[in-house]
């Protein structure tokens, strides 16, 4: 993702417990426009007190509609996807509010500075990976030649993919992973999840049918808690996504610790998002 006239965040961090208030209560000043977007998204400053940083304002009034997700916002299941991600503890997705702005009610996102340099996909001219790294297939790559799709062996990536497995993300493409200069990974873009359908399309395939690691199963067990009738995880998606959904993110929590492993591409979808990044 890239923006014009870049102001880089100060004072706030992703770990800073203000962030949340900064976005939800600060002041929104738009910057420019986002527009490698396919809906509208604004790249704007947030000021609160004496605080302020870069963020990402959503629109709803801005979203396409999406004959596949008839429900909701893209912007409700945006802050639905933050609030798993915080149950979790891995911290994957930056800090996300749903908030009224310039343009109406939207998603609030703190902005993230990618690490140059950062390699997590690769196209190599062989039939396997090499040590580090997990094929994901082949692409074309013109004149008839193809060429195998790696992502890097990360333990990072592997909690993406299992974040994706649970809120049911239908466009985990290259782009939506953000590195950053301190080694943290965030995913981003989350307007396609949490459909009742199986819509898993990632480019983190490598650890497919892999068993899922101990530490994923604990946070499996701690998500399958947070989200009965009661608990808090369910609470706070009641108004972001349907209930429906909320218990179709139940029985993908029940599928992944009854089987033990990542999940495989179905077949009755496509499994890559296009274009993959």
């Amino acid at each position: 993702m890239s923006a014009p006239e870049r102001i880089p965040p100060r004072s706030v961090t992703t770990a800073d417990p203000a962030a949340a208030v900064l976005l939800a209560e600060g002041e929104l000043t738009v910057r420019g426009r986002i527009r490698e977007a396919s809906n509208a998204a604004l790249y704007c400053t947030v000021t609160y007190e004496d605080r302020e940083a870069a963020c990402v304002y959503k629109p709803v009034a801005g979203e396409r509609p999406l004959w596949d997700f008839p429900d909701g916002t893209l912007a409700g299941r945006e802050v639905a996807a933050y609030e798993v991600s915080r149950a979790t503890g891995w911290g994957l997705v930056p800090p996300t509010v749903l908030r009224d702005g310039p343009y109406g009610e939207g998603m609030c996102q703190l902005w993230i500075e990618t690490a140059p340099g950062a390699e997590l996909l690769a196209l190599v001219d062989a039939e396997e990976p090499e040590p580090g790294w997990k094929a994901i297939g082949f692409a074309e790559v013109g004149e008839g030649r193809t060429a195998l799709l790696v992502h890097a062996d990360d333990e990072r990536l592997r909690r993406v993919a299992v974040l994706d497995a649970v809120i049911n993300n239908a466009d985990r493409k290259g782009g939506h992973l953000l590195p950053t200069a301190d080694g943290l990974l965030y995913g981003i873009d989350h307007g396609v999840t949490f459909n009742v359908e199986d819509k898993l399309r990632t480019l983190l395939w490598g650890w497919a049918g892999e068993p899922l690691t101990e530490e994923a199963l604990g946070v499996l067990k701690g998500l399958r808690k947070a989200l009965t009738d009661a608990g808090p995880l369910s609470t706070v998606l009641t108004p972001l996504i349907t209930p429906a959904e909320i218990d179709a993110t139940r029985a993908r929590v029940e599928a992944l610790l009854t089987s033990g492993v990542h999940p495989e591409p179905g077949g009755e979808w496509p499994a890559i998002p296009w274009p993959p990044v």
